[in-house]
């Protein structure tokens, strides 16, 4: 600007300026002392540009910050983060199949094992499985919340889950309340159809009634490390199994779990963990694969868990191949009273998978689950439900599953079940269909 200003006033200024004439001079003294006159003519004028400039400036920042006090900052109308972050993603979870076996699914048992009412077999033929509908949103910037309704074949609606989580306490704390799927474990907190397989392993069908969930309290603490490390804890209302009647005045369950994972180069990835379940039971009953009663149990019972996930994928994209490992370990002891008569029992279990995905859309997995019990007391009657019969219940499955999208999803099963003395072939096909907004699952 400056150069600018100097090119348009020097021909004027050349002009305007008067010369004196007070003694008589040479031309090369007269146009010096134009230039000199000229020269401070332009500073003065460079000096009351620049003033009239700053003040230009000041008056406009002065204006802004009344005006950002005045009205603060309000979020574009069209950004799509900000015009979804209050409204719930909604998303229905249809699920059905075909089931068939080598034998009558009624007579389905583990012996050595009192099973609640979520361990038992898909009925035969085509069903409807049990679907879901799930919302969920940001309430505010301070809180997140989730509400899954679960449609059984056989009608009626449930709450599956019903919690809020808090999202911005300080030191990396979480905290949940309400109806949730305990964090015990590794896939205990995942839905069905996150699953790699149609249904569950054997072990956690025996130890966690498939799914173990309750009324409660969660708090979660994420430690500040490179590596990923959590620890948590539950206070459960304790009606469900393997708890039940929710003694202790409502407090009947309670567990502790911890989580530490990272990665192996650009391409592997692992996630570890422990959990202890401790849980008192009033009167929990036990049920056969008709939905018979066949005992109660009042005692306490506690449950140690030991996972592993490894996971690979090149260069850490799953999209088109990756391979999975996964691994639970269940240790369980029971002390107290089944149908009134002493009852000790030291029961083990686990599962080991693998599934692999070579191409875009396919994969196939393998799964072996194994379960031993060892009980003692008067409640162990010859041939009764807690004789194990010097058995040791396993079973093991194939899967070859078809992705078309992330809304649709296809399963063909044959498990060998040796759950009893005779051996039971099983064949499910199971679809799966999501429609609307899902958020994403964990790792």
């Amino acid at each position: 600007m400056q150069n600018r200003l100097t090119a348009w006033l020097l021909p004027c200024l050349m002009l305007a300026t008067p010369i004196a004439q007070a003694e008589p001079l040479d031309e090369l003294k007269q146009l010096k002392i134009q230039l000199q006159q000229m020269q401070q003519q332009i500073e003065r004028l460079e000096a009351a540009v620049a003033t009239q400039a700053a003040a230009e400036s000041n008056r406009q920042a002065e204006t802004v910050v009344a005006e950002s006090v005045a009205q603060p900052a309000q979020p574009e109308s069209n950004s799509r983060a900000d015009a979804n972050v209050f409204n719930p993603q909604i998303s229905f979870i249809l699920n059905g199949g075909y089931y068939a076996s080598s034998r009558d699914p009624a007579l389905f048992a583990v012996p050595g094992f009192a099973l609640g009412d979520g361990a038992a077999l898909a009925d035969r033929g085509l069903s409807l499985n049990e679907s879901e509908l799930n919302l969920a949103a940001n309430v505010d910037n301070s809180f997140y919340a989730s509400t899954t309704l679960s449609l059984p074949a056989a009608g009626g609606i449930n709450v599956e889950e019903a919690y809020v989580q808090t999202l911005s306490l300080p030191g990396g704390v979480t905290l949940k309340g309400g109806r949730f799927f305990s964090d015990i474990g590794y896939i205990n907190h995942f839905h069905p159809h996150h699953d790699d397989f149609i249904d569950r392993s054997l072990a956690n069908r025996v130890f966690l009634n498939t799914i173990f969930a309750g009324d409660g309290l969660q708090a979660r603490w994420l430690a500040p490390t490179d590596t990923f490390m959590e620890f948590g804890a539950e206070l459960l209302r304790g009606d469900r199994f393997p708890g039940g009647g929710a003694a202790r005045r409502g407090t009947g369950s309670w567990d502790l779990f911890a989580h530490a994972g990272g990665d192996v180069g650009f391409s592997h990835s692992w996630l570890a963990g422990f959990s202890w379940l401790n849980t008192t039971s009033l009167g929990r009953s036990s049920f056969d694969n008709t939905g018979a009663v066949t005992g109660t149990f009042d005692g306490s019972s506690r449950l140690a868990i030991a996972d592993l996930v490894w996971k690979w994928a090149p260069n850490g994209n799953p999209v088109d191949q990756h391979f999975k490992f996964q691994m639970e370990l269940f240790g369980q002891r029971q002390g107290g009273a089944f149908n009134t008569l002493s009852y000790q029992s030291r029961q083990w279990g686990g599962y080991a998978e693998a599934v692999f995905q070579p191409v875009h859309g396919w994969n196939i997995g393998l799964r072996h689950s194994l379960v031993f019990a060892a009980n003692r007391g008067a409640a162990l009657v010859p041939g009764g439900v807690l004789d194990s019969a010097a058995l040791r219940p396993n079973r093991t499955s194939i899967v070859l599953g078809y992705t078309h999208s992330e809304f649709s999803r296809f399963r063909l099963q044959v498990s060998r079940d040796k759950s009893q003395a005779l051996t039971d072939y099983q064949l499910g096909l199971q679809y799966i269909m999501l429609i609307g907004a899902h958020g994403a699952h964990q790792y």
